[in-house]
């Protein structure tokens, strides 16, 4: 039995660390007898508006200061929230496994571009898209939802603009660490009302994995620094004490720019290069690269000496084609339907045991993306890893 939804998103107004503040503002829906229990996770997020208008929305809260919440609590409380609109479509994983068994659990990623609050409402023209669906208050319940449901391990995203006052708070309190670097001169910024820059965030479980080092990387090209940026990580298995990298990225957008994002491809690749100490330490990479198969940018990688390969190619019939689409929207220019989205992996020394499968075309509709149905233009790729047991030295 879903809750009645309060006619006004309820949150707790606090500001970031180091922003002073006179206390705590809230709003309570009533709902009889007590307060919903979206009141007590949903509601304990960080104030938009305070923490776009200051520098400080670059530090993170305090994790210690916010309760473990249970993943399935903080599910039903999205669906109590999103109960008027229709269920999420159901996909599901194709087992990729090949004869190469594992004593440990597979590591999930999850690879979204969850499209940045601003762009949606103030940029994209997604004309067909009711300008409904694309509430904060609600969509942002679509986006936990899409997370909770694969339980990622390592989740990659891109577009986020609303880190610290959603995703920081509510995902630490999951048992994510996170970090978050924006971009320099983000879009975002432009939109009246924004909440601050968007940029790439990578979050994993702290009870799984150990962070051995991190960086994030402002992309160049032709040597000069762009708007583009990077997070690249090395963790190590608290199972199996093995290292590997997981890096996000987000390349240049827009028909024009192949030459630009082929450029920022390199420099990735040369850093990554550096950090796996020439592939001596597996490597996954996952990001909206804005690339077709047929760039450049998809084909350094496919060629480069770390010896990639592109997990969703796994899904093919012959095992070497990209799904026929990862991004599917209409705007005042016309319709879009590309594959842009990938999760890159050392293909010596890791095996794809699962990938989840896209939406079809009918589940997705007439009127594309975003939707009711689905709150980002792009779809989430999620997909199960394996360290081989004796990795080819040919990493």
């Amino acid at each position: 039995m879903f809750l009645p939804r309060c006619p006004r998103d309820f949150l707790f107004l606090y500001s970031p660390v180091g922003v002073a503040h006179s206390g705590l503002i809230f709003s309570v829906c009533s709902m009889g007898h007590g307060t919903s229990r979206l009141y007590s996770a949903l509601a304990k997020t960080l104030n938009s508006s305070t923490a776009s208008q200051h520098p400080e929305y670059l530090v993170s809260p305090d994790p210690e200061h916010l309760e473990p919440i249970d993943p399935k609590e903080l599910l039903e409380e999205c669906r109590a929230v999103l109960h008027t609109r229709p269920p999420r479509f159901q996909r599901d994983f194709v087992d990729l496994r090949t004869d190469h068994p594992s004593s440990h659990p597979p590591i999930r990623v999850m690879q979204w571009n969850i499209l940045a609050q601003a762009l949606g409402e103030g940029k994209d023209n997604f004309v067909q898209c009711p300008v409904e669906a694309l509430k904060w208050e609600e969509r942002k319940c679509l986006i936990l939802e899409e997370i909770l449901a694969y339980q990622p391990d390592i989740l990659c995203l891109q577009e986020v603009d609303h880190y610290f006052d959603t995703f920081q708070p509510l995902l630490s309190r999951l048992g994510y660490q996170g970090t978050f670097f924006p971009k320099p001169w983000s879009p975002c910024l432009d939109v009246e009302h924004n909440n601050g820059p968007d940029g790439c965030a990578l979050f994993f479980l702290q009870n799984r994995f150990k962070l051995v080092n991190s960086a994030n990387i402002r992309l160049t090209a032709m040597t000069l620094k762009t708007n583009q940026v990077a997070i690249a990580q090395t963790l190590e298995c608290k199972e199996s004490s093995r290292q590997f990298c997981i890096a996000v990225t987000h390349l240049k957008a827009r028909t024009g720019w192949e030459r630009f994002r082929s450029a920022q491809g390199c420099d990735l690749l040369q850093n990554l290069q550096n950090i796996t100490q020439g592939a001596k330490i597996p490597l996954i990479v996952c990001g909206d690269f804005n690339a077709e198969p047929t760039e450049e940018v998809y084909k350094h990688f496919a060629s480069s000496s770390l010896n990639l390969n592109s997990a969703y190619k796994l899904l093919s019939a012959d095992g070497q084609s990209e799904p026929p689409y990862t991004t599917w929207k209409i705007r005042t220019s016309g319709e879009c339907r590309h594959t842009l989205d990938y999760i890159w992996y050392s293909k010596h020394a890791l095996s794809v045991r699962s990938a989840l499968d896209l939406l079809t075309e009918e589940q997705i509709g007439p009127n594309r993306l975003p939707s009711f149905n689905y709150p980002s233009d792009h779809l989430s790729l999620v997909c199960d890893f394996s360290f081989n047991e004796e990795p080819d030295g040919l990493l």
